[in-house]
């Protein structure tokens, strides 16, 4: 249940159109619905803009065709995210209507008419080709969210005429997500040419002394560039979900519904 669809129900009560204990009957879901195994939130893109979306690492197919299949009878859109190929052939298979794109580890469904979320778009940057899973996790949630997205991959300082060839565009985003490994250097740098809002998300790319991302998480979170935002190692749902509040709010404060 979204804003959207509250006014019309409301609406439609005020106008006669639907009696009263017809309307309790679409509420009773609100605000989750009990599956034994999980309580769907569907009041969740009332209160935030965007429904519930299922992490599926840890959850067998079954629980997450459940949660996948709850989630469309209350007409939200669907994203499942962490969501590992092999069990993925099994819900896709159990609900075909879902898409799966396996660079974001992602399954997908638009059941709303999409919204636009800002005039303008977030670029998603990687140092290098090994960041792209996380960076397209990133950008398939703004997608889902209704953001447009650009692509800027493999422009880490190692070779840094290369991010300073699309400086000028950088610019022009609303926000940028910069998804590096290694030593984490990259948002930095973009933290010093442009004045949109920066996410940074560490990934677990490198070598030994990189412990895993946590090298460049310190990196990120010791930054000389102010104000900017860092989140979880391999978080690139984090930091798109951070840019969606983002906006969100911008948009909100600017005198618009979400």
């Amino acid at each position: 249940m979204d804003p959207a669809k509250l006014s019309a129900l409301l609406e439609r009560v005020q106008s006669g159109q639907l009696a009263i204990d017809d309307a309790l009957a679409e509420l009773r879901t609100l605000p989750f619905t009990d599956l034994g195994f999980a309580r769907v939130d569907h009041h969740r893109a009332l209160r935030q803009g965007v429904p519930e979306v299922v992490f599926a690492q840890g959850k067998t197919p079954e629980h997450i065709v459940g949660v996948v299949r709850e989630l469309i009878s209350g007409g939200h859109d669907v994203l499942v995210t962490r969501l590992a190929p092999e069990p993925a052939a099994l819900v896709v298979a159990a609900v075909p209507a879902l898409e799966y794109v396996p660079a974001a580890r992602i399954a997908k469904l638009r059941v709303k008419e999409e919204r636009r979320l800002g005039s303008g778009f977030t670029a998603v940057v990687t140092a290098g080709t090994s960041d792209i899973p996380v960076a397209e996790e990133a950008a398939e949630t703004l997608g889902m969210c209704g953001v447009r997205v650009e692509r800027i991959y493999d422009v880490g300082v190692a070779g840094l005429h290369r991010l300073l060839a699309k400086v000028e565009e950088l610019r022009r985003a609303d926000a940028v997500i910069a998804v590096a490994g290694m030593e984490g250097a990259m948002p930095s740098v973009l933290g010093g040419l442009v004045a949109a809002p920066v996410v940074a998300v560490p990934t677990s790319i490198g070598y030994g002394v990189s412990l895993s991302g946590m090298t460049a998480l310190f990196g990120m979170l010791s930054s000389c560039a102010a104000g900017i935002t860092v989140v979880n190692i391999d978080n690139g749902f984090g930091a798109a979900m951070a840019v969606v509040r983002l906006l969100g709010s911008a948009r909100v404060g600017a005198g618009g519904a979400r």
